[in-house]
């Protein structure tokens, strides 16, 4: 068994619940708490060295507010939400511990750590960044130190840029009049895996993939970018400019390659 205690807000579901099977299996004793079970935030955090934060990112700076003041300066807070610039800021005010931002690259359902991406952010002190990276690689995940900034501007592409093109295919197709089933005989792989992603987008959480746009700053440069290359492309499509369209993805290509 490993020598300090794990607690775990929000471990009873989702990604939390991964995380509190990952470090038992790994040795720790593990603490998990939800809405409805578990001990009191007071108690977790006097029991637990390391506090992990992992509720949806709309409770998230609450549970922050709540837990921070209970932790003494030699813990460790964590969040595992998708964004780190405000809730890294929240942890910074509400605690006088150590803290470190971590988001997991994956979902609840994957079956190992195995080529898998973590990023961290420390962002007070350096006592538990080694302790905590160090069960990650010992499984094969890939961890990446970097600041919250740098994590929530590569998130605006890899996230945001990715579920915004899922929520305009969602909205144009149910916009388009055309009845779902009728789209069966005429699909692709390609499309049938597209649409499957935007019916799971749209019947899932979308709260979730909500908080990921509305809460990075950085979509308004990524809004910016889609709405003047689209403006492009309408001119293009409309103009049945095919040189044109061609001579514009030919770009994309040359930049692939450098």
């Amino acid at each position: 068994m490993n020598g300090f205690e794990i607690g775990i807000i929000g471990g009873t579901g989702g990604i939390g619940r991964w995380f509190a099977g990952f470090f038992a299996g790994e040795g720790y004793p593990v603490h998990v708490t939800g809405r409805s079970a578990g001990m009191p935030l007071p108690e977790l955090a006097a029991r637990c060295r390391v506090v992990i934060v992992a509720v949806p990112i709309a409770a998230t700076s609450d549970v922050i507010r709540r837990v921070g003041p209970y932790l003494p300066k030699d813990a460790l807070l964590m969040d595992l939400t998708s964004l780190k610039e405000a809730p890294v800021r929240e942890m910074l005010k509400a605690t006088e511990a150590e803290v470190v931002g971590c988001h997991p690259l994956f979902g609840p359902d994957c079956p190992s750590l195995a080529g898998q991406n973590i990023v961290l952010c420390p962002a007070r002190g350096d006592g538990w960044l080694g302790a905590i990276e160090a069960p990650f690689t010992k499984n094969g995940a890939r961890v990446t130190v970097t600041t919250p900034g740098e994590h929530d501007r590569m998130m605006a592409l890899v996230q945001g840029l990715n579920h915004l093109e899922t929520i305009l295919m969602g909205l144009a197709l149910r916009d388009s009049g055309v009845e779902a089933s009728a789209l069966d005989a005429f699909s692709t792989p390609a499309f049938r895996t597209k649409r499957a992603i935007c019916e799971k987008v749209f019947s899932g959480r979308p709260e979730m993939y909500a908080g990921i746009l509305a809460g990075n700053p950085n979509m308004a440069g990524i809004m910016d970018i889609c709405e003047r290359n689209l403006s492009v492309l309408k001119g293009l499509v409309l103009n049945r400019d095919v040189e044109g369209l061609a001579a514009l993805m030919g770009r994309q290509e040359t930049v692939e390659r450098q």
